[in-house]
């Protein structure tokens, strides 16, 4: 089977919880990650401060969001690991792809994300018409820029 496009590294993790405020005790306060900037979209129910670990094109986000409004959906404070970014050589030709060898995905398309990149959502759970889902797990698929993708590709020639 061959995937014409790289998984290439973990671009963000995304942790939800009722309050921001725990969360940015641990994850700044203590392991001393820096907010980047902040993101907040009424349609994705979300409050998030976006972090930063590392440097340069091999940095991690790291999100620490709250709901908007704990009853709405989605409701992001509901699985404390939100969900797990990958970055992606070529978005497109993996939408292609997998959705075309029976991946899930969720709703909403390729769209720009919080930190400015495209991305797009795995759906955690598969079902009749795509079988393969998440298995629990929201994956996002994130458009790696040019810089990345060449310091992956340096990386790998090593």
């Amino acid at each position: 089977m061959q995937r014409p496009f790289k998984v290439l590294g973990i671009q963000q993790i995304a942790i939800g919880g009722p309050s921001k405020d725990k969360l940015r005790t641990l994850w700044v306060d203590m392991f001393g990650l820096e907010v980047t900037s902040t993101f907040v979209s009424e349609r994705e129910n979300v409050d998030e401060d976006i972090c930063a670990m590392g440097s340069g094109p091999f940095k991690v986000e790291v999100d620490l969001m709250q709901p908007l409004d704990p009853e709405k959906k989605p409701a992001v404070h509901a699985t404390p690991l939100n969900h797990v970014g990958l970055w992606i050589d070529d978005l497109p030709k993996a939408v292609e792809w997998l959705g075309a060898n029976g991946v899930r995905f969720a709703p909403g398309g390729i769209r720009k994300g919080a930190a400015g990149f495209d991305i797009t959502f795995l759906h955690p759970k598969g079902n009749e018409e795509f079988p393969i889902g998440g298995e629990g797990v929201l994956i996002e698929l994130v458009q790696a820029p040019p810089e990345v993708v060449s310091a992956f590709a340096k990386l790998a020639a090593q």
